[in-house]
């Protein structure tokens, strides 16, 4: 699901784009038909059904988050179709060490079998507000007050959340440092990573993930990358948007490499 183009740039185009049952993309009732097949993967297929709809053969794309992840894995698959990535608080890859895999994805499928047990739970606006806030301590009061605006949905008694809390549960697909590397390599794009102070590495749950970061984010530098520190915490671009905008803005206006055209340069956010 994307929502109408806003202006960013002069002469750009950005779509928000929401993934598969996030932000009312999907009625709540109909979200659990999609149980037997939940993947993470969907949040690599959607994007490319997203692009060839448009029909855009080149863009930049925006990433926060796990959305970075999703960025930084689609522009190292498709490196042709990508002219620039930005990595808001996201290291674009998320490596798991090997030793603790087995442990991780058993994890994974024990937290799948638990989530089934539960039921689907009403809220009045203003607990579904604390329980956001609880779980997203980083978040402003406006700040959740804007994601709630397309993350509830109003049923008989209450509200109920829009979102899948399957995404909460452990990821079953991992990857290396190794094969994170590798993929990182694959990159073509123009890429900017925008790490805040108080943000993603310390909410890391697992501790071997701490230790993978510098090396990824020297892999970016090697690629000729921007890497830039600024103050804030995991949700800086929606509580202080304007200590990334201009980094962004600037970031994306710089010129293109010169293997783009007008023809194929395009500017979508992801």
């Amino acid at each position: 699901m994307a929502s109408p183009p806003i202006d960013l740039l002069e002469s750009s185009t950005a779509f928000l784009l929401m993934w598969l049952t996030y932000g009312g993309s999907l009625e709540v009732g109909v979200i659990l038909k999609y149980e037997a097949t939940f993947s993470r993967s969907i949040y690599l297929s959607d994007p490319l059904k997203w692009f060839a709809a448009l029909q855009w053969k080149r863009f930049s794309i925006i990433g926060h988050s796990m959305g970075g992840n999703v960025a930084g894995i689609f522009s190292a698959l498709y490196p042709e179709m990508v002219e620039s990535v930005v990595l808001l608080d996201s290291y674009g890859f998320l490596p798991t060490d090997t030793k603790e895999l087995h442990t991780v994805i058993r994890q994974g499928f024990e937290g799948m079998l638990e989530f089934e047990k539960k039921k689907e739970k009403v809220y009045t606006y203003e607990n579904a507000l604390m329980r956001l806030l609880a779980a997203n301590p980083s978040l402003s009061e406006q700040s959740a007050h804007i994601l709630l605006e397309r993350g509830l949905s109003q049923v008989e008694g209450g509200v109920v959340f829009t979102r899948d809390f399957r995404i909460n549960l452990k990821n079953v697909v991992r990857v290396s440092l190794e094969q994170s590397l590798e993929l990182q390599s694959r990159i073509q794009a123009r890429v900017l990573v925008v790490l805040t102070e108080e943000g993603f590495e310390k909410m890391f749950s697992e501790p071997q993930q701490k230790t993978f970061t510098s090396t990824l984010l020297q892999g970016y530098k090697d690629q000729s990358g921007m890497v830039v520190n600024v103050p804030g915490d995991h949700h800086v671009h929606l509580n202080t948007p304007e200590t990334v905008a201009q980094l962004v803005i600037d970031f994306l206006q710089k010129e293109a490499p010169s293997h783009s055209t007008a023809e194929d340069t395009q500017a979508a956010k992801l």
